[in-house]
């Protein structure tokens, strides 16, 4: 039975620091709508739609079939500033920010 604890272990969670950005990409908030958008919001206070109806059910959609279903879709989270569905699907902030600023709705 080990006793001694790892310092090393301790002092590298404590010493870091936490992600703080200032990218004005990095969304604050998502809300899943219907027909499969989003709302989203970032940090500088853009706000959107993303339609991601034909994504999901285009026949390349890869992993983002996976959302077809109504109530995996609605599993979105934020991580890191970006949005995120369990199984490692994610969208790009950046991408989103940028279409967003030239139109209120985005449809990748």
């Amino acid at each position: 039975m080990r006793t001694e604890s790892n310092t090393e272990d301790h002092l590298s969670s404590e010493l870091e620091p936490p992600i703080v950005s200032g990218m004005p990409w990095r969304v604050t908030q998502v809300e899943p709508l219907t027909n499969y958008c989003l709302r989203v919001t970032f940090r500088d206070g853009l706000t959107g739609i993303v339609d991601l109806a034909r994504l999901i059910h285009a026949p390349d959609a890869g992993i983002f079939a996976a959302l077809t279903d109504p109530a995996r879709f609605a599993e979105v989270t934020l991580e890191y500033g970006a949005v995120t569905w369990p199984g490692g699907i994610d969208l790009a902030p950046d991408a989103m920010h940028q279409a967003l600023q030239q139109s209120p709705v985005w449809t990748p």
